[in-house]
C-alpha cells in the first residue's frame, strides 16, 4: 500500500495495533468532494484475511455517517463475498468508488452537491482538531493540505511529450542536413578510429604506384607517343650522325 498507493489515497497502521489502519482520501477533481480531505479507519479482525474488515469515516463528507460502519461488499456486512486476496489498497479504492456513487446503504447519507462542497472546504480544519489524525498523520497535519504521494497527476504524459519533442527536433535536423544524417546513420562513423581509417584509406597512396602528382606529370602530352619523348630521338640522331662522320674521317 505505502510503496505504491492508489490515486487520492493514503493509509498507515497504528503503532500499537497493526490491525487498525487509518486512511486519508482526497476528493478527486470534478466531483463534489474536490479539495476535501477525509479521514477514516479500516478495522481488521484478528483472523484476517479469512474474515472481512469494517470501515468507518470520521470526517464529515455528506456521503457517510460519522463513526458508523459502512456497508460495502468488502466489509463484514457481506462476509460471503469477501476475497482473502483483497488488500488495503483494494478496499480503499472500492470505498472511493462507492463514495462517488449515489447508492444509499447502511452508513450512508443523502445530501446535495452544494452541501458536499461546503463540507469539503471545512474538512482539513476539522481533521486538524482530531488528535488521532495528528498522531497518525503528522506529515499531513499541517496548516495547509499537503499532497498525497499520488494525486492522480498524469506523469506519463510529460515523459511522452519529451519523447515527441525530441523526435521532432531530430526530424528537423535531418531535414535541414541530409549529409549529417547520412554520416550519423553509418555505423562505421560512430567511432573516431573508424572515421580515421576511412580517411587514411581514401587519401594515402598505395605502395605499388607513385603519388597522384607524379603520375600526372609523367602522363604523355596530346600527340606525343607513349613509348619515348621526341627530344630523346633528336639527341640520338645527332650522336649517330657525329659517329658516322668520325668513321669516314678515320677511313681516309
Amino acid at each position: 500500500m505505502q510503496k505504491s498507493p492508489p490515486p487520492f489515497i493514503w493509509a498507515s497502521p497504528e503503532e500499537k495495533n497493526i490491525l487498525d489502519w487509518h486512511f486519508i482520501i482526497r476528493g478527486p477533481p470534478d466531483t463534489p468532494y474536490e479539495g476535501g480531505e477525509y479521514h477514516g479507519l479500516i478495522w481488521f479482525p484478528s483472523d484476517y484475511p479469512f474474515k472481512p474488515p469494517d470501515v468507518k469515516m470520521f470526517t464529515p463528507s455528506g456521503r457517510f455517517e460519522i463513526g458508523h460502519k459502512i456497508c460495502m461488499s468488502m466489509t463484514s456486512y457481506h462476509p460471503s463475498s469477501w476475497n482473502a486476496a483483497w488488500s488495503v489498497a483494494t478496499i480503499l479504492t472500492g470505498l472511493l468508488s462507492f463514495m462517488l456513487s449515489d447508492e444509499i446503504t447502511a452508513g450512508a447519507v443523502k445530501t446535495t452537491d452544494e452541501q458536499k462542497r461546503a463540507l469539503a472546504k471545512q474538512s482539513h480544519a476539522f481533521n486538524l482538531n482530531n488528535r488521532k489524525f495528528r498522531d497518525v498523520f503528522p506529515d499531513y497535519a499541517t496548516p495547509q493540505m499537503t499532497d498525497l504521494p499520488d494525486m492522480g497527476k498524469p506523469a506519463a504524459s510529460s515523459s511522452a511529450s519529451k519523447v515527441v519533442n525530441t523526435t521532432s527536433a531530430t526530424l528537423s535536423l535531418d531535414s535541414t542536413s541530409g549529409i549529417q544524417s547520412s554520416v550519423t546513420s553509418d555505423p562505421l562513423a560512430s567511432s573516431p578510429e573508424s572515421a580515421q581509417s576511412i580517411t587514411n584509406t581514401s587519401t594515402t597512396p598505395t605502395k605499388h604506384q607513385p603519388p597522384l602528382e607524379q603520375r600526372v606529370n609523367n602522363r604523355p602530352r596530346p600527340g606525343q607517343p607513349n613509348w619515348m619523348p621526341s627530344w630523346r630521338w633528336v639527341i640520338a640522331v645527332v650522336i649517330l650522325a657525329v659517329l658516322g662522320r668520325l668513321s669516314s674521317f678515320a677511313g681516309l
